[in-house]
């Protein structure tokens, strides 16, 4: 049931009217709930109120603002503006003005249909296959699509409706795969951040470590070289205290023997001066000087070469898995070669006499010429033998050559034995 155009116009104006009694004066729109009611009876927002609010600084909990309409000035307590009593009339009101609001207002227009536009008022009720367009049915009996392939635009409609839903539905879940993905990726990341910040600690640590290692020592080095200069620089000022005590006891004889020349007299010269020469001849004749070992200051037994650690360091790297290498058919080892086992020098006697020198010096140029001998005999057993086995008498050539070598030791023993024998008999 529609109302009377006067009756419509009369409401219309009476809901203006009503809505400027509800304008805040702040925001300039209708009061937006929970109003509050101001001492001097004006209303506003909560929302405006708490923008006006301004606590005081001197004291704790209490704060002012004017009234925008009276500029009346609101003592506020320490509740600031919630503590303002809501005016649940002007609510109320509120409510009744929007709800009449809403019932006057005309209901919305349906939505035109759209029409031919060579035949007015024909609605467009099918669809040229041909053409791709809607159109109407006297374009098809009497207009250009007379000739062209048409179908009901309700069964295009729903089988458009159909394909774009089925595509969204392809999309959406393309979307969500792709999501999905991305989700990954963002975690993959954390992990690497997470991995490389618990690797460069295990690296770092690792160069602490090795740190750690080389200041540890650097200190023992450096406690040995000051160990053997404190021994050394401690012998070397007891020698010098030592000559210089003795040295200022020949002095003082020196100034006593020339105190005694200088005497006019010869009873007292002739007196003193025995004692005077002999304690002259005994301070220059019985006095030796203790002289140090050629070098004796020298420390380049202390050299370090670390040319070849600098190097490994300045090579230090992550580790480098090897990539597997494809497996190669496995060929027949060859036969070793006779190698001459390497004669041991023998170590020389400490108990025995410097005498042994000579002998020892005499055993190792037989022992040396005898090696030669040695290695002479496996380069030629080394040429002839070009077949699997060298055989001489029966044997193989590895057992010639320890053979050789066990009688060569058995020399060696026999020497050492025959030269203490006669060191001992020298004694």
């Amino acid at each position: 049931m529609s109302l009377p155009l006067d009756m419509c116009s009369d409401r219309r104006d009476s809901l203006g009217t009503l809505k400027k009694q509800l304008i805040c004066p702040i925001c300039l729109e209708v009061f937006t709930k929970p109003v509050v009611m101001l001492p001097c009876l004006h209303n506003l927002c909560r929302k405006c109120a708490n923008e006006l609010y301004q606590p005081s600084l001197l004291k704790v909990g209490v704060g002012r603002f004017c009234c925008p309409s009276c500029r009346h000035e609101v003592v506020l307590d320490r509740h600031g503006v919630y503590g303002l009593q809501r005016n649940l009339l002007v609510e109320n009101i509120i409510d009744v003005y929007k709800q009449e609001s809403a019932s006057s207002r005309p209901p919305p227009k349906p939505l035109a249909q759209p029409t031919c536009e060579e035949h007015d008022d024909e609605k467009l009720n099918i669809y040229c296959i041909t053409c791709q367009v809607p159109t109407c049915s006297l374009c098809k009996v009497f207009g250009a699509h007379k000739n062209c392939q048409v179908t009901p635009l309700s069964d295009v409609y729903g089988q458009q409706k159909t394909e774009l839903n089925d595509g969204v539905a392809i999309l959406v879940s393309t979307n969500d795969r792709v999501q999905a993905f991305i989700n990954e990726l963002e975690e993959i990341c954390r992990n690497i951040e997470e991995n490389s910040r618990i690797q460069k600690q295990i690296l770092c640590e690792k160069f602490d470590s090795m740190r750690a290692i080389l200041d540890e020592r650097r200190k023992i080095m450096t406690q040995q070289i000051s160990y053997e200069e404190k021994e050394k620089t401690g012998w070397t000022q007891s020698l010098v205290q030592t000559y210089t005590s003795h040295l200022d006891t020949n002095s003082k004889l020196v100034q006593a023997a020339l105190k005694a020349i200088e005497e006019p007299e010869m009873a007292s010269f002739v007196q003193p001066s025995k004692d005077l020469i002999e304690k002259v001849c005994k301070a220059s004749t019985c006095f030796t000087l203790e002289t140090l070992e050629p070098g004796y200051e020298n420390m380049d037994h202390y050299k370090v070469d670390f040319r070849e650690e600098e190097r490994v360091l300045h090579q230090l790297d992550f580790i480098k898995f090897e990539e597997e290498v494809e497996e190669t058919p496995d060929e027949p080892e060859p036969e070793p070669e006779c190698e001459p086992a390497p004669v041991p020098t023998p170590e020389p006697d400490p108990e025995l006499d410097q005498d042994l020198k000579l002998e020892d010096s005499d055993m190792r140029n037989h022992i040396q010429e005898t090696t030669e001998n040695t290695w002479e005999q496996a380069d030629i057993c080394s040429d002839v033998k070009k077949e699997p086995v060298c055989e001489r008498h029966g044997f193989s050539t590895q057992q010639a050559v320890t053979l050789i070598f066990y009688f060569l030791c058995f020399l060696v023993i026999l020497q050492r034995v025959w030269g203490s024998i006669q060191c001992l008999i020298c004694l």
